[in-house]
């Protein structure tokens, strides 16, 4: 199959060092960019609201030939014009999503948060390795994670400056991925709050819990941020600090799953994992925080996306099967079961249960069925009394 290098698709983005000269020259593509993109929006949204009128990339790149004519605003002739037109493509995708409803309604960019620009091929130069970008006349010094698969020309390149001040650059690349060999192991995964997962074999991986454990000095850099004069340089240090601690956490984060995600698919053939409606989970008045900083959900779709490149199959369950409450010997259900009982008995068969690795079990034997059916499963009308219980002890 064919697949891309992009930060997207999983595959890391390579650190850029700029030059002092090709910082300025970054600084000014970003501000141009961001300039379009705001400009673009603005003239999208009044023509909808005012003149009852759409418009798309087209009628954008006619206006913006004209709006670089004007005399207040000539210095967007200063960079490359590819970004610029890239701007009102990712505009139009931006729109795209929302009416598709996989994005909420396109805000404008801001300058303190993640700038970035994007060059076609015919916006750079790439030769031996080395990237040179348009109105730059030194190549970019790169620090490569891997090399690009063999004879890989970039079509397109996306430099990246976040709110702690690093640069990065993702690389477009065709790639022909192989599959992995075949086996025949199938797991289930049990997504949780005290773990992470817990999966059908037993194996139980905790939870990190990258954000709490940088918690309290994320809120010291944020109380000294808050502290500083607006517009003062001690203000822009102390803004650097806070964005480093969150860049650390992210980037912790991101590690921990593409590390567990990708182990996990080239050791089992079949992965069984609920469909978790976390955007309405995080609303939890108590566990909001918990939740948001576990990552469930990128780590289903690197799952996901994994799974198809290395030929390996996803199942994911419906979510309101009962997995937790559900005797896997018997198949007797519990009508209830609170968060705090992590172990328990069947009132039927007997047999003293986990709650995370019987709710794993579950989910594999029900996902093999999904797999073999083609279609989902979801649970039926059974009435039984809860069972004996059994609650976990604080230490």
């Amino acid at each position: 199959m064919l697949g891309f290098a992009d930060e997207r698709m999983g595959r890391p983005m390579r650190l850029v060092y700029p030059t002092p000269q090709q910082q300025q020259m970054l600084a000014q593509t970003f501000g141009c960019c961001r300039f379009v993109y705001n400009w673009a929006l603005r003239k999208k949204t009044d023509a909808y609201y005012k003149d009852h009128q759409r418009l798309y990339y087209k009628e954008l790149s006619i206006l913006l030939t004209d709006l670089k004519k004007q005399e207040e605003t000539h210095w967007l002739n200063e960079v490359s014009s590819v970004p610029l037109q890239q701007a009102l493509r990712h505009l139009d995708k931006a729109f795209l999503n929302f009416f598709e409803g996989r994005a909420k309604y396109p805000t404008f960019h801001k300058k303190r948060n993640t700038q970035s620009a994007t060059y076609t091929a015919n916006a750079f130069t790439w030769r031996n390795g080395s990237l040179t970008l348009a109105k730059m006349s030194e190549p970019l010094q790169i620090v490569w994670s891997r090399p690009l698969p063999n004879e890989a020309i970039p079509s397109s390149v996306t430099i990246t400056k976040d709110c702690a001040d690093r640069y990065f650059i993702s690389l477009l690349v065709e790639e022909e991925i192989a599959h992995l060999p075949c086996n025949e192991k199938a797991i289930g995964a049990d997504l949780g709050l005290k773990s992470f997962v817990v999966l059908s074999t037993g194996e139980v991986v905790g939870n990190p819990r990258f954000f709490h454990k940088d918690e309290k000095n994320l809120a010291k850099a944020q109380r000294r941020h808050a502290k500083k004069k607006k517009g003062s340089k001690n203000r822009d240090k102390a803004r650097l600090k806070v964005a480093r601690i969150h860049a650390r956490i992210a980037d912790r984060r991101r590690d921990f799953l593409h590390k567990l995600s990708t182990r996990l698919i080239r050791e089992n053939q079949t992965m069984c994992v609920e469909s978790l409606q976390v955007k309405n989970m995080v609303k939890h008045p108590t566990l909001s925080k918990a939740i948001s900083d576990v990552g469930w959900s990128e780590f289903v779709s690197q799952l996901e996306y994994k799974a198809d490149w290395y030929g390996r199959n996803l199942v994911k369950i419906d979510k309101w099967y009962p997995s937790s409450k559900r005797c896997f010997e018997c198949g007797h259900i519990l009508t209830s079961l609170p968060l705090d009982i992590r172990q328990w008995d069947c009132p039927e068969c007997g047999v003293h249960h986990d709650r995370d690795i019987n709710a794993a079990k579950n989910i594999v034997t029900v996902g093999l069925t999904v797999l073999a059916c083609g279609e989902s499963i979801r649970p039926g009308r059974v009435s039984s009394r809860s069972g004996k219980t059994q609650r976990s002890r604080k230490p």
